[in-house]
Protein backbone atom coordinates (compact mmCIF):
# COMPACT_ATOMS: atom_id res chain seq x y z
CA UNK A 1 0.00 0.00 0.00
CA UNK A 2 1.34 3.63 -0.82
CA UNK A 3 2.43 5.40 2.22
CA UNK A 4 0.40 8.18 1.55
CA UNK A 5 -3.00 6.33 1.82
CA UNK A 6 -1.67 4.19 4.73
CA UNK A 7 -0.97 7.75 6.50
CA UNK A 8 -4.65 8.89 4.94
CA UNK A 9 -6.46 5.88 6.52
CA UNK A 10 -4.35 6.01 9.84
CA UNK A 11 -5.51 9.23 10.10
CA UNK A 12 -8.71 8.16 8.95
CA UNK A 13 -9.80 5.47 11.49
CA UNK A 14 -9.02 8.15 14.44
CA UNK A 15 -11.13 10.67 12.72
CA UNK A 16 -14.56 8.03 12.44
CA UNK A 17 -13.65 6.64 15.97
CA UNK A 18 -12.87 8.81 18.02
CA UNK A 19 -15.79 10.96 20.15
CA UNK A 20 -15.26 14.48 21.78
CA UNK A 21 -13.01 16.78 20.18
CA UNK A 22 -9.74 17.62 19.42
CA UNK A 23 -7.82 16.95 23.22
CA UNK A 24 -10.28 13.40 22.55
CA UNK A 25 -7.89 12.35 19.20
CA UNK A 26 -4.46 13.07 20.64
CA UNK A 27 -3.55 10.08 22.48
CA UNK A 28 -5.01 7.92 19.19
CA UNK A 29 -2.40 10.32 17.20
CA UNK A 30 0.26 9.70 19.18
CA UNK A 31 -0.21 5.98 19.59
CA UNK A 32 -0.91 5.49 15.80
CA UNK A 33 2.18 7.47 14.25
CA UNK A 34 4.51 6.59 17.13
CA UNK A 35 3.89 2.61 17.08
CA UNK A 36 3.99 2.64 13.34
CA UNK A 37 7.44 4.26 13.18
CA UNK A 38 6.63 7.52 11.52
CA UNK A 39 7.73 9.89 14.37
CA UNK A 40 9.88 9.52 17.45
CA UNK A 41 8.06 9.95 20.92
CA UNK A 42 10.03 13.47 21.40
CA UNK A 43 9.37 14.68 18.29
CA UNK A 44 5.54 14.26 18.67
CA UNK A 45 5.39 15.81 21.46
CA UNK A 46 7.26 19.05 20.05
CA UNK A 47 4.72 18.97 16.95
CA UNK A 48 2.08 18.67 19.84
CA UNK A 49 3.47 21.69 21.40
CA UNK A 50 3.42 23.26 17.88
CA UNK A 51 -0.04 22.76 17.20
CA UNK A 52 -0.97 23.94 20.64
CA UNK A 53 0.39 27.12 19.77
CA UNK A 54 -0.77 27.27 16.62
CA UNK A 55 -4.61 28.82 15.47
CA UNK A 56 -7.44 26.59 15.20
CA UNK A 57 -8.49 23.31 16.09
CA UNK A 58 -5.53 20.85 17.70
CA UNK A 59 -6.80 17.86 15.86
CA UNK A 60 -6.35 19.55 12.69
CA UNK A 61 -2.89 21.49 13.97
CA UNK A 62 -1.24 18.05 14.81
CA UNK A 63 -2.58 16.14 11.93
CA UNK A 64 -0.95 18.94 9.67
CA UNK A 65 2.17 19.16 11.62
CA UNK A 66 2.79 15.50 11.97
CA UNK A 67 1.74 14.73 8.16
CA UNK A 68 4.01 17.30 6.85
CA UNK A 69 7.10 16.40 9.08
CA UNK A 70 6.66 12.35 7.88
CA UNK A 71 5.44 13.05 4.00
CA UNK A 72 5.84 16.60 3.71
CA UNK A 73 3.04 18.59 1.90
CA UNK A 74 1.44 15.29 0.43
CA UNK A 75 1.57 13.72 3.81
CA UNK A 76 0.35 16.94 5.09
CA UNK A 77 -2.81 16.62 2.84
CA UNK A 78 -3.76 12.86 3.87
CA UNK A 79 -3.64 13.81 7.33
CA UNK A 80 -5.45 16.92 7.25
CA UNK A 81 -8.29 15.11 4.63
CA UNK A 82 -8.40 11.97 7.06
CA UNK A 83 -8.91 13.76 10.10
CA UNK A 84 -11.70 16.21 8.14
CA UNK A 85 -13.80 13.34 6.55
CA UNK A 86 -15.57 11.73 9.02
CA UNK A 87 -16.75 14.99 10.72
CA UNK A 88 -17.80 16.63 7.43
CA UNK A 89 -19.48 13.54 6.07
CA UNK A 90 -21.71 12.27 9.12
CA UNK A 91 -24.17 15.36 8.80
CA UNK A 92 -24.18 15.26 5.21
CA UNK A 93 -25.69 11.36 4.68
CA UNK A 94 -28.24 11.39 6.48
CA UNK A 95 -29.26 14.66 5.27
CA UNK A 96 -29.59 13.49 1.25
CA UNK A 97 -30.62 10.19 2.70
CA UNK A 98 -33.79 12.29 4.20
CA UNK A 99 -34.00 14.77 1.04
CA UNK A 100 -34.39 11.59 -0.92
CA UNK A 101 -36.77 10.32 1.06
CA UNK A 102 -39.24 13.55 0.91
CA UNK A 103 -38.62 14.17 -2.90
CA UNK A 104 -41.09 10.80 -2.95
CA UNK A 105 -43.61 12.37 -0.94
CA UNK A 106 -46.48 13.68 -3.83
CA UNK A 107 -47.04 16.89 -1.64
CA UNK A 108 -43.85 18.44 -0.68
Amino acid sequence: MPESLSFFLSFLKIGIFTFGGGYAMIPLVQREVIDKGWVKEDEFLELLTLAQSAPGPIALNTAVFVGYKVHGYRGMLAAVMGIILPAFLSPLLPVTQIAAVVSLVPFV
